[in-house]
C-alpha cells in the first residue's frame, strides 16, 4: 500500500494540493487493478489548522507517526507560515524520505523550507521564479541547479511554483505509476486546455468500472 502523507500547516495554499490529492485519494482514473493509496494529513501538533481559503483541517497523524519507506510519499504545500521553526521537523523528515529514495513533492513556499535546509543546493529544482529563493533563503546555494519552469522532477524530488500545481500533479502521478500513460496525457490535456475532445479521450482510456 502506497501511503501519501500531506503536511498541513496554517495558511496552507488550498489550490496547490487540489489536483494531486483529489486524484490520488479518489482513484477515479487509476488503471485497472491498481491498488488505492492511503492518504493521511500530518502536522506538528494535533490541533486543527486553518487554510488560506478558510477551511479547517484536523491532522490524521503527527510527524512521529510517519513511516518512512520507499512506498511512502510526502507532499509539502505552500503556506505563509513556513518560516516558523516548528516546521523544521517535517523538513528533516523530507530529507529522510529523499535519502531512502521515497518521493517528496514541495510547492511554492515549501521550496523555501527545503532551500533553508540545503536540500536544493545540489539537485535540479524550481520555485516561484529566479531570485525568489535568494530573497527568502539567505543560505541558498543552488542557483546553478535552478530551472525556470512551473514544475521540475528530479528522480524522487518534485518541486513547483505556485502556478505549477497541475504539472506538479501530473509528474507525481506519473512517478507513482497509478494511471495508464494515455489516461494521464488525456487528463493533463483536458485540465490544461479545457477542450472537450480531451475529456472524451480521457473517458475512452478508462476501464468501464471507472467511467460510470
Amino acid at each position: 500500500m502506497v501511503t501519501i502523507y500531506v503536511y498541513i500547516l496554517d495558511t496552507l495554499a488550498d489550490w496547490e494540493l487540489g489536483y494531486v490529492i483529489s486524484e490520488l485519494n479518489s482513484g477515479r482514473f487509476f488503471k485497472k487493478g491498481e491498488q488505492r493509496v492511503s492518504l493521511k494529513t500530518v502536522s506538528y501538533a494535533k490541533e486543527p489548522i486553518k487554510t488560506m481559503g478558510g477551511m479547517t483541517i484536523v491532522p490524521d497523524c503527527l510527524i512521529d507517526d510517519i513511516v518512512v519507506s520507499e512506498t511512502s510519499t510526502l507532499l509539502l504545500p505552500g503556506a505563509d507560515t513556513w518560516n516558523d521553526p516548528k516546521h523544521g521537523a517535517i523538513i528533516e523528515k523530507a530529507s529522510e524520505f529523499l535519502s531512502l529514495g521515497a518521493m517528496v513533492g514541495a510547492i511554492c513556499g515549501a521550496t523555501v523550507a527545503l532551500a533553508n535546509f540545503g536540500i536544493l543546493n545540489n539537485r535540479p529544482h524550481t520555485s516561484n521564479g529566479p531570485g525568489f529563493l535568494e530573497m527568502f533563503s539567505p543560505g541558498y546555494k543552488g542557483q546553478s541547479f535552478y530551472i525556470d519552469k512551473p514544475s521540475v522532477a528530479d528522480n524522487n524530488l518534485f518541486t513547483a511554483s505556485s502556478t505549477g500545481a497541475l504539472l506538479w500533479a501530473k509528474q507525481i502521478i506519473e512517478h507513482l505509476g497509478v494511471f495508464q500513460s494515455n489516461t494521464l496525457e488525456s487528463w493533463y490535456a483536458y485540465f490544461s486546455t479545457g477542450k472537450p475532445e480531451h475529456f472524451f479521450a480521457l473517458m475512452q482510456t478508462l476501464p468501464s468500472s471507472n467511467a460510470n
